[in-house]
């Protein structure tokens, strides 16, 4: 990786930046005319031809050091916010389901509000209101950078501009509607507020040599609770983006979910409070760091 993509807050503003050799250079200094992150995927095939030669001409010392901004989530904000549910075959067997068959299955998808949903780092993440029971799971988001309609699976993957970290955290309480008909309430137990931790960067596609196979970890209080490698995928993120992309037209700036490993605290009646932290990291993007606050 020679460089990321991130927002910082600098003096009060959100600027977006790369980031080069540990530190921040806003865009602007750069001569690009996008003010935002999410922008420089509107035109991506330009930017990304031109973002590598502008990474290695910054200057030693160019932009500002760590402790001089606070790190946001990377996009601000994504045009949707797109989840895959239960696509990993470890996290369904330790959801009661040991002998799934991917032809079994369906792929199915559920959304989060990209502009209430989405932090970055921090403590930024506040329970939900009334929840006993607040889980937690670590997902590789892709970032689409080319617009995608009724895609093939064999060219899903040249849609994706580039690569985070999301933390899925969970209502499971709210998620529960056994006296409904249809028994499940997505939209209580999973569109929360500040839901849906990204960051700390995107890092672009193409260094990553094999999005389907990278590991993935999450730590409660320094106690790791999952740790999984992207192969565990039922269904691919290419099979995913052709599939939802059937369903609707994925844009550039859209955000995409892709599962999460086993390791949530459903199953063994583990859950969150107010003060406990989590660090998600993925292999080859950074870790990813929130802490839980109360409710508002």
């Amino acid at each position: 990786m020679t460089y990321a993509l991130v927002t910082v807050e600098h003096l009060g503003l959100a600027v977006a930046c790369l980031e080069v050799q540990g530190r921040y250079v806003p865009l602007r200094d750069l001569g690009l005319p996008s003010a935002s992150v999410v922008g420089l995927f509107e035109h991506w095939a330009d930017h990304e031809r031109k973002l590598p030669a502008l990474a290695a001409a910054c200057a030693p010392g160019a932009g500002w050091a760590p402790d001089q901004v606070r790190v946001l989530a990377p996009l601000q904000y994504p045009g949707k916010v797109l989840c895959a549910g239960a696509n990993y075959f470890d996290h369904l067997a330790e959801m009661g389901m040991p002998d799934a068959k991917k032809e079994d299955q369906r792929l199915f998808f559920f959304m989060k509000p990209p502009r209430n949903a989405v932090v970055g780092p921090g403590a930024t993440v506040h329970m939900p209101i009334g929840t006993k029971a607040f889980d937690w799971e670590i997902e590789l988001a892709a970032v689409i950078g080319k617009t995608a309609r009724n895609v093939s699976v064999q060219d899903a993957l040249s849609h994706v501009a580039a690569y985070t970290v999301a933390i899925d955290f969970s209502a499971r309480d709210h998620n529960r509607a056994p006296e409904t008909f249809y028994k499940l309430d997505w939209v209580a137990g999973k569109a929360n507020d500040t839901c849906c931790p990204l960051g700390p960067r995107l890092v672009p596609a193409s260094p990553i040599a094999n999005p389907q196979d990278i590991g993935l970890k999450l730590w409660v209080n320094g106690q790791i609770k999952q740790d999984g490698r992207s192969s565990q995928m039922i269904f691919s993120i290419a099979e995913q983006i052709a599939t939802a992309s059937r369903i609707m037209t994925l844009d550039p700036g859209d955000v995409l979910l892709t599962g999460t490993p086993a390791g949530v605290g459903a199953p063994k009646k583990t859950f969150l409070s107010v003060g406990d932290r989590v660090d998600a990291e993925i292999e080859g993007i950074g870790r990813l760091s929130v802490t839980i606050e109360a409710s508002r």
